[in-house]
């Protein structure tokens, strides 16, 4: 069931409100980007997203085939959403960094389902074949 939670980066400067379903599954990948940032996601569509500040201080980080925008905050350095479109995935979407999320019980995250992806290898349906470190 969809619930709408909060969500900041460290400082505060990035705030959002996201309606998510986290029992619905989140995703560990290793692709080079999000393996440096140990980043736990969660997608939803564009319109249960909601950004509650200014773009003023969101950076904006591209590689590859540029069809996804990593944001961070210019003050702190966290990653707390990105975006983009890859038809494979259903089109549009926002990634929602999961460690983002405001008062979340830590036991909550510990049960939350994880898919684990190879985007190292561009074998995103797979898991890859070690994924303790993820």
């Amino acid at each position: 069931m969809k619930k709408t939670h909060k969500g900041s980066c460290h400082c505060g400067r990035i705030r959002f409100e996201v309606d998510i379903d986290l029992e619905a599954g989140t995703s560990r990948c290793n692709c080079s980007y999000c393996s440096k940032l140990r980043y736990w996601g969660a997608s939803v569509k564009p319109e249960d997203f909601r950004l509650m500040c200014e773009e003023a201080g969101i950076g904006d980080y591209q590689f590859g085939t540029m069809s996804g925008h990593h944001r961070f905050c210019t003050a702190c350095g966290v990653t707390p959403y990105g975006h983009g479109y890859v038809e494979e995935i259903g089109g549009a979407f926002v990634s929602i960094n999961v460690a983002c999320l405001d008062g979340v019980d830590p036991a909550e995250f510990a049960a939350l389902p994880i898919q684990y992806m190879d985007g190292l290898h561009n074998n995103w349906w797979n898991a890859p074949a070690e994924t303790r470190h993820m």
